[in-house]
């Protein structure tokens, strides 16, 4: 796995405006890398390596306790695209993208079914990997979505913020 995509940071699909304010400088640690991988199981823990690499190599600010949520939504993400996509997405691309504020991650595939949280089922052992991505985001004060692709498959995406969310 390679990260060598770089670009202007992130937005969700549809143009909306990014999570927050930055400044008018970039951070060092702010930027977008992109990589891509077989779809197949070896590339779960090599994407949630490569993350966790990328945060400590670019010095972000992230707490102990997003970077786990974040590891984890990285490994369920890419398990979902191993195994409901790799029929028509013999490649998944993993994106993350920094900012000031936030940080965004997102996993992309050329299959265009575009999945739903499942409701918890206590009989079932699979099937909740959605489910436990959004409450992960949730509780990081975060969001996430699903979008489809120009090429007719989908990218699942979620930004969380740096800073500890802030409960009313």
């Amino acid at each position: 796995m390679d990260d060598d995509g770089r670009g202007p940071g992130p937005r969700p699909q549809g143009g909306a405006e990014p999570l927050g304010p930055g400044p008018a400088h970039p951070l060092p640690y702010e930027g977008v890398w992109r990589f891509s991988a077989p779809a197949v199981d070896a590339s779960v823990p090599q994407a949630r390596h490569a993350v966790r690499d990328l945060l400590l190599r670019q010095g972000v600010p992230v707490s102990d306790e997003l970077a786990q949520g974040l590891l984890l939504i990285v490994s369920e993400l890419v398990t979902n695209a191993v195994k409901h996509a790799a029929v028509l997405s013999p490649t998944i691309a993993v994106e993350v993208a920094v900012g000031a504020e936030w940080l965004r991650v997102s996993v992309e595939d050329n299959h265009p079914y575009r999945p739903t949280a499942l409701e918890t089922d206590h009989g079932r052992t699979g099937g909740r990997g959605l489910l436990l991505v959004r409450e992960v985001t949730r509780e990081a004060g975060g969001l996430c979505e699903v979008d489809h692709t120009a090429s007719g498959g989908k990218v699942i995406w979620v930004a969380l913020p740096l800073k500890p969310a802030r409960f009313s």
